[in-house]
């Protein structure tokens, strides 16, 4: 094969697996996304977050979370953390406002998210950041896997890190709406199918236990519905006594079959339209 022909071959085969982008100004931003193909960290100028102090009925998880955060973000010993339960409770929108207290308190802390679905290319990831003198927070929204995801072997390497051990300077957080991580009748299945059900229970129940920290989220009462909007209302000068709130609220409620954090901001979202009122 002449030298042409290989260097074509050559030039193919970088096309079609672009070869990694170094690693990014850290001091740019406090946030980053990860993307592959190519590998690489994008910076985020403007985290979306809100006020630490306008999430209601999670104070327990707050505390608990924060100060796991602090440790890490000071050097010291940190789990990581799952935030596991209802949907729109505000788990994500925890970890982001805790980020922003850490930053506050005069500590420095990059956060980087990845998506389930680049779980694979983790350890390349982890590789990148491995020795940097910053300390990262590795977060990832909504995470959970089906029947036949195989993904799940990939998180092994974020919560055990293999024969190299997790970085000292990385701690993983993620969200799930399942406390498993694995849908329930996916476990029963392995154990009414499997040639020893133990065992492949076992392997998939686990990878949740290797997260130190579980913080539980449960569905909000009333009472707490109406004290989020209300701080809402508060942190964004929007004005509007109470019993038109809370009738206005509750009729928002019953027409969306639910009541959460995300159902309360999306009724202030549309009270704050009405009022005029830019966010």
């Amino acid at each position: 094969m002449d030298q042409i022909t290989l260097k074509r071959i050559a030039d193919a085969l970088e096309r079609m697996a672009p070869a990694p982008l170094g690693a990014p100004d850290f001091g740019a931003a406090d946030g980053f996304v990860w993307h592959v193909d190519p590998d690489r960290l994008e910076a985020v100028k403007t985290i979306n977050r809100v006020d630490l102090g306008l999430l209601v009925g999670v104070s327990r998880a707050r505390d608990t979370l924060l100060e796991n955060t602090l440790q890490f973000a000071r050097g010291l010993p940190a789990n990581n953390a799952l935030l596991w339960g209802a949907r729109g409770m505000g788990k994500s929108s925890l970890v982001k406002a805790v980020h922003a207290e850490v930053l506050a308190r005069g500590e420095t802390l990059k956060i980087v998210e990845l998506q389930r679905e680049d779980l694979p290319s983790v350890a390349r990831l982890l590789n990148l950041l491995r020795g940097r003198s910053e300390r990262f927070l590795l977060y990832c929204d909504d995470l959970s896997f089906s029947h036949d995801d195989q993904h799940y072997k990939s998180l092994k390497a974020v919560l055990d890190g293999g024969i190299e051990g997790r970085p000292e300077n990385v701690v993983f957080y993620a969200t799930s709406n399942r406390r498993h991580l694995m849908p329930r009748d996916m476990i029963e299945n392995e154990r009414s199918s499997g040639i020893n059900p133990s065992e492949a229970v076992e392997e998939k129940v686990s990878l949740s236990d290797r997260f130190g920290l579980w913080l539980g989220f449960h569905p909000c009462d009333q009472d707490e519905y109406l004290a989020m909007i209300r701080g809402y209302c508060d942190a964004h000068g929007v004005t509007i006594d109470d019993q038109t709130l809370r009738a206005e609220a509750i009729e928002w409620q019953a027409t969306r079959g639910a009541r959460s954090g995300r159902v309360a901001w999306q009724y202030f979202v549309d009270l704050a339209g009405r009022k005029g009122i830019s966010l």
